[in-house]
């Protein structure tokens, strides 16, 4: 009898407010998730912790691990490209620096086509692409702050990248027409996203975030101070739900900009919208925000899509509701080249 080749391996998604960790057994058919795990971005001790006494750590003692994270710095954008200039040698950095008003000798930056491949220049025939970069100084402070912790990244990976693939993946596995916004709510910062099955249709950073509504909620309940505020609207322990529209004011005039700006070029309205990188006792934002947006929330069926991509969990172990708080980790371990081999087979 041959037995099926194992390789352990962790995959671990560092977002602001929450990391979630995987612990995964790779076999020649399937991904199985042995452990899942959730920590407290801000007290990474307890993840180094857990780390020293986890198995399937390699001979060096450090987790091996695909590591996704989401730096405030990050760029993921759809860009339209001058086809009679992309050769230009000056070209690209005038769009560095114009567009998105950073120092391309500071950052890493790749160009991809929509399918996640790599643009060719020398080709040049498509007109837009999306331009992912972050800043040098981040890369290497986070690979620093990983080994710390007892984690060696094999991948380092934009978080971003992986959930619009992701994203793409599942609606084209649900043969949904419908758009999507996709929304990642960091403290300062909220990067949105409109998604179909075809790709990313619209970018944008909106310098809005979680903080933005500390001081709005200082002010509905007459507290002393934003550190009062802030104290109170992380510790699950007020009902926010009925000032949410107030909340999130702000942040929803720059997207409904957004989508009326898609709907004028496109003719399509959203169909859903998805909230992701919000702590569980945030949750409550993402219903917030598609009420007030006038959409409903895409709900991810992900066992089944899971199955599609021949990763399963092992038998007894359940996702932490809501399943779309895991939907960037599982689009993390995700191998779609692997998902169109076992299609062929």
């Amino acid at each position: 009898m041959i037995f099926a080749k194992k390789s352990k391996s962790f995959c671990v998604e560092f977002g602001e407010q929450t990391s979630l960790l995987a612990r995964t057994v790779q076999t020649d058919d399937w991904c199985v998730v042995e452990e899942l795990k959730e920590f407290q971005a801000k007290a990474p001790a307890g993840l180094a912790e857990w780390l020293k006494t986890s198995d399937g750590k390699g001979a060096t003692g450090y987790a091996h691990s695909i590591c996704g994270v989401y730096p405030v710095k990050r760029i993921v954008r759809r860009q339209a490209l001058d086809l009679k200039r992309v050769k230009e040698p000056t070209y690209f950095n005038e769009i560095y620096t114009q567009q998105f008003r950073i120092d391309a000798d500071k950052y890493a930056i790749k160009t991809l086509n929509f399918d996640g491949t790599d643009y060719d220049a020398i080709k040049a025939a498509q007109k837009e692409v999306i331009f992912c970069a972050l800043p040098t100084d981040e890369i290497n402070s986070t690979q620093d702050r990983l080994l710390g912790q007892g984690i060696y990244p094999e991948r380092l990976e934009l978080g971003t990248l992986a959930t619009l693939g992701g994203l793409v993946n599942y609606l084209n596995f649900k043969q949904s027409k419908a758009s999507v916004l996709l929304l990642e709510m960091g403290e300062e910062v909220t990067q949105s996203y409109i998604v179909s099955a075809d790709g990313v249709d619209i970018s944008r950073a909106i310098p809005f975030g979680v903080a933005s509504m500390i001081p709005v909620v200082q002010k509905e309940l007459g507290l002393k101070d934003q550190e009062s505020a802030m104290k109170l609207f992380y510790s699950n322990t007020f009902d926010f739900t009925s000032m949410g529209g107030t909340l999130v004011k702000k942040l929803l005039k720059e997207l409904q900009s957004l989508i009326g700006f898609y709907e004028v070029q496109t003719g399509q309205s959203i169909g859903q919208v998805f909230c992701t990188q919000l702590p569980m006792n945030l949750g409550w934002l993402a219903t917030t925000m598609a009420g007030a947006l006038g959409v409903p929330q895409l709900k991810i069926e992900m066992l089944p899509w899971l199955e599609s991509l021949h990763i399963k969990l092992r038998d007894g172990l359940t996702l932490a509701p809501p399943d779309e708080r895991w939907f960037g980790l599982f689009s993390l371990i995700a191998s779609y080249d692997n998902a169109v081999l076992h299609e062929k087979k």
